[in-house]
């Protein structure tokens, strides 16, 4: 059977649950999808990096000491050596879940783009490569005979950019909106039970959907990121968060929530990107008191939801858990999936 060898860059809650699929679902997961998983290397700020090219004891790595690093196990370093690995290591698919710089994209730009320039596919859950570099990532993976997957980017595990180009194929889409931050749409939901903003957050961040810092969820700039992606990857825009207006949640009053539930609308946050007669794309990201009617009004708690206007079908729908350690990883399975098709079709093309 054949089997594709990842190497894992950073190894936090998601890049951890991926592993822990392959390794619980071993061969039933195999049998599922057609081929085989390897782990070959794993680098993270705490643990270090690790290569084995026969395959990697995931069970030894789960069982690891509070504080133990790679170095005591052969391949294994105290220190991540990030761009080492990714040029170096034996496997196929580079896997990369690290943190990323919203403004610059870093250090995820780079580990991209090195595992592309080495003929290595890529899948990644996070914005930053795919909303700032991802004309140019594109760009070196064709060179390069490689793939370049990111579909957990945007709403996690829930499929929405592979939604649109596969489900809604030939359909025309001439815009599209969401709930694209869960946080926000938690925080939201809340202030319309009574909670003041900073009580919301505050239990948001006690729920673990909210970082110590909120800002980037509050203040709308994760959304915007996601909007950015969505304009390009749907709409074919071209723009950057230059383009996109941006407004969070910050300035909603409870004054602003009762007068909204008075006249039958709720506050959400919302990314959208929208055609122009011109042929351009307008984007933003701002609350807007939907009525109760609209498709994105009854989205509540954490969960995540995209509206797509099209031609045949009107508008249609997408909701589903935007955050979560298990349904990332499932982003990353479903891209290593989008890969292995890829490679199969280009295998019976040259036949």
């Amino acid at each position: 059977m054949h089997r594709h060898d990842l190497a894992l860059i950073g190894f936090g809650g998601v890049n951890r649950a991926l592993a822990e699929i392959i390794h619980s679902r071993g061969t039933a997961l195999a049998d599922d999808l057609g081929f085989e998983l390897r782990v070959v290397a794993i680098t993270d700020l705490r643990l270090g990096s690790l290569m084995q090219a026969d395959g990697i004891d995931l069970e030894a790595v789960f069982a690891m000491a509070e504080g133990a690093t790679f170095a005591g196990m052969p391949g294994g370093a105290a220190v991540p050596q990030n761009d080492f690995v990714i040029r170096s290591t034996t496997a196929d698919i580079v896997v990369e879940a690290t943190f990323t710089n919203p403004v610059d994209g870093e250090p995820a730009v780079s580990h991209v783009r090195a595992a592309l320039e080495s003929g290595k596919s890529v899948t990644t859950t996070n914005k930053g490569p795919v909303a700032l570099a991802g004309a140019e990532l594109r760009r070196i993976a064709e060179e390069h005979g490689a793939r370049f997957e990111h579909e957990g980017a945007v709403m996690s595990g829930t499929p929405v950019l592979r939604f649109a180009s596969d489900m809604l194929r030939g359909t025309r889409i001439s815009g599209v909106e969401g709930i694209l931050n869960g946080t926000s749409n938690f925080v939201l939901g809340r202030m319309e039970a009574g909670a003041t903003l900073a009580e919301a957050v505050a239990e948001a961040q006690a729920l673990g959907y909210a970082e110590a810092d909120p800002t980037a969820d509050i203040e709308g700039s994760d959304v915007q990121l996601k909007v950015v992606i969505l304009a390009n990857e749907i709409l074919g825009a071209g723009i950057t968060t230059a383009d996109v207006v941006r407004r969070g949640i910050s300035a909603i009053s409870p004054e602003d929530i009762a007068a909204a539930a008075a006249e039958g609308r709720r506050w959400k946050l919302i990314g959208s990107a929208v055609r122009t007669p011109d042929g351009g794309v307008a984007a933003s990201v701002e609350p807007v008191a939907l009525p109760l009617a609209h498709p994105l009004a009854g989205v509540s708690g954490a969960t995540n939801a995209v509206s797509f206007d099209t031609d045949l079908l009107g508008t249609v729908t997408v909701s589903g858990p935007g955050a979560g350690r298990m349904e990332t990883a499932y982003a990353l399975l479903s891209d290593i999936i989008a890969i292995d098709a890829h490679q199969r079709a280009g295998v019976e093309a040259a036949r």
